[in-house]
C-alpha cells in the first residue's frame, strides 16, 4: 500500500463560510475549533482554517527524514522542512 492520508486541510479567507459550506454539502460535523469529526468523513480527521485558499493532505510515510529528498527527486519541493509536535507528530510541508 503507499502512502496513506492520515489528515487534510481546508483553508479560505471565510472560515465560517468553509464550515457551513462543508457542513452542509458533505453533512460533517465540524466544532468550533473547526475541527472536522473524523466518524463524519469514515474516520479521516481534518481541519478548517482561516488562510489563504488551499488543500492540504498529510500523508504518513515510512521516514519522514528520507521524503525531502524523494519530493525534489521527483520535482517538488520542501516548503516547511521537518517540524515536530512534540507527543503528537513530526512533519514536513511540501509542493509538488
Amino acid at each position: 500500500m503507499g502512502a496513506a492520508i492520515t489528515y487534510f486541510d481546508i483553508a479560505g479567507p471565510d472560515e465560517a463560510q468553509l464550515k457551513a459550506f462543508h457542513a452542509s454539502v458533505f453533512d460533517w460535523d465540524i466544532d468550533t475549533t473547526m475541527t472536522i469529526c473524523p466518524a463524519s468523513t469514515g474516520g479521516l480527521r481534518g481541519g478548517i482554517r482561516q488562510d489563504p485558499a488551499e488543500k492540504v493532505a498529510y500523508m504518513g510515510v515510512p521516514s519522514i527524514d528520507d521524503a525531502p529528498a524523494k519530493i525534489a527527486a521527483a520535482g517538488g519541493a520542501t516548503v516547511l522542512p521537518r517540524a515536530v509536535v512534540p507527543g503528537v507528530v513530526a512533519f514536513a510541508l511540501f509542493v509538488d
